[in-house]
């Protein structure tokens, strides 16, 4: 697989998000297949796997570790520490110092590794200053605990005033053809200060792919029945848009899905999706998309078919989008 720079950091140029191994989309009870999925990751060139202590919660952390067990040196391991959850499910966010050094000496423990290649501050703390965080951080890498940082989520000042105490080296945050509001500001800022973008969800948490026809073909446990771009009122005019989408991966001989990762893959040479999945089918139709090529003209059509305005419903209920990005 080709390569993409994160900043100062070299990396394959798509990654893998691990996060629905653990949690949030459906049974998890398959961990073979998952550490069989990572192992064909790293087959097939890709370098970047992503985690968080919060998927699972912890144990997400620790299967990542078995699976790369004995093959350390092929991986750029990306963690992330700062969500805490409140009463109700409400997500919420810390950042003190003592709880930056903690979750980073727990997550080593988890992982099996002595340092983490990519450490992310995953919600940014609106009660602690973002000085003292990264302040924190910048004595993980001193220690050799940690060798680059990133910013997920944040807003276009929050970047500059982490960046302005260590460089980040990239940025987290949702990024896909239904969701595109960070490239008014929050874009054009990470490449004026050289970070790059690592756009989580690049399928729209599977909605992009095509493979779901109804909110019922969801498991009863499924984040995705609490998002509203999921919900009855909702589903049918996104569903539209996929199928808009799908006519034109058909003339191209493409999956709808691989459509969606190559337009992002287009956005530039400094975007590294991380599609995630917990299926070796699944991922060798993901990572074949970084050999598609789009035309001017194709990349016209695709915008056309999923205009922004055509999306209906927000990204997050209250609950959790209390701590995205500000």
């Amino acid at each position: 697989m080709a390569t993409r720079k994160l900043g100062e950091l070299t990396v394959s140029a798509q990654g893998l998000g691990c996060m629905g191994m653990s949690s949030a989309y459906g049974v998890h009870d398959d961990d073979t297949e998952s550490i069989a999925t990572i192992h064909r990751a790293l087959d097939l060139g890709v370098t970047l796997l992503d985690t968080a202590n919060v998927y699972g919660p912890e144990t997400n952390e620790r299967l990542v570790g078995r699976a790369i067990a004995g093959r350390r040196d092929e991986v750029v391991l990306a963690t992330k520490f700062g969500i805490v959850w409140g009463e109700g499910g409400v997500m919420g966010a810390r950042g003190d110092a003592a709880f930056v050094q903690q979750c980073c000496d727990e997550s080593l423990a988890r992982l099996g590794v002595d340092h983490i290649d990519l450490y992310y501050q995953h919600r940014v703390d609106p009660n602690v200053p973002l000085e003292e965080t990264w302040g924190a951080l910048s004595e993980l890498v001193a220690a050799g605990k940690v060798r680059y940082l990133g910013i997920s989520e944040a807003s276009a000042d929050d970047i500059r005033r982490a960046h302005a105490v260590h460089p980040v080296t990239a940025l987290q945050s949702e990024w896909s053809l239904w969701t595109r509001d960070l490239e008014s500001e929050i874009v054009p800022t990470c490449r004026e200060l050289g970070i790059g973008i690592v756009p989580f969800s690049p399928l729209g948490r599977g909605f992009l792919t095509g493979a779901l026809t109804s909110a019922a073909d969801l498991p009863a446990d499924d984040l995705r029945r609490r998002l509203p771009r999921f919900s009855d009122a909702n589903f049918d005019r996104n569903l539209a848009i996929v199928e808009a989408l799908r006519t034109l991966a058909d003339e191209k001989g493409v999956t709808p899905g691989q459509l969606a990762l190559a337009w992002l893959h287009s956005r530039g040479d400094d975007v590294v999706p991380i599609p995630g999945t917990k299926r070796r089918t699944y991922l060798d139709q993901n990572v074949a998309a970084t050999h598609i090529t789009l035309t001017p003209a194709e990349i016209t059509r695709i915008e056309a078919a999923a205009p922004t305005s055509a999306i209906a419903g927000a990204r997050y209920p209250d609950t959790l989008a209390r701590a995205a990005r500000r």
